[in-house]
């Protein structure tokens, strides 16, 4: 029988296919990796700070990624940025909160990037309220927000077990 070169060229063949291929491997731990990354950050529990002590309460939802408003005995945090005292809200005689629609306002201004565009444009609002806050105080804020916009106004409680 002849020494053809086809019968050399499949014989040369037949030798690579003794190794592992590791790209198709590789592929499959990419695509893990990133699935295990997108979804681990799907759960979000909103931290309260220690000075904020929340009321408890059932709750079935989940929290979403909102706008949020802390009030403390001390003070009135938008976004993180003090914009008026406590003890200020309290004794004001007006309906709305100047100084919280133009912080309002000012985060709709600066949008950057698409977690902050997704957090202003929903229109929601969480308030963490210290226990001890009147509602007259959260009322005022409320209609701020609605003033502004915001229809969607939750306020944030420490969830604990359902009594079933």
């Amino acid at each position: 029988m002849k020494n053809t070169r086809r019968i050399r060229r499949m014989s040369r063949n037949k030798k690579k296919l003794a190794g592992l291929n590791l790209t198709s491997l590789m592929d499959v731990f990419t695509i893990l990796v990133f699935f295990l990354l997108f979804n681990s950050s799907a759960s979000e529990v909103l931290e309260s700070p220690r000075e904020i002590k929340l009321p408890d309460s059932v709750v079935e939802a989940k929290p979403r990624e909102t706008v949020v408003i802390m009030v403390s005995p001390e003070v009135v945090l938008v976004q993180g940025e003090a914009v008026i005292s406590t003890p200020e809200l309290l004794e004001s005689g007006q309906e709305t909160i100047a100084a919280v629609t133009e912080r309002l306002e000012q985060l709709e201004r600066s949008i950057i990037g698409i977690s902050t565009r997704a957090v202003v444009e929903n229109k929601e609002i969480t308030i963490l309220a210290d226990k001890t806050i009147p509602f007259s105080a959260l009322k005022k804020l409320m209609s701020t927000c609605t003033g502004s916009g915001y229809g969607k106004i939750s306020l944030a409680v420490i969830q604990k077990a359902s009594q079933s």
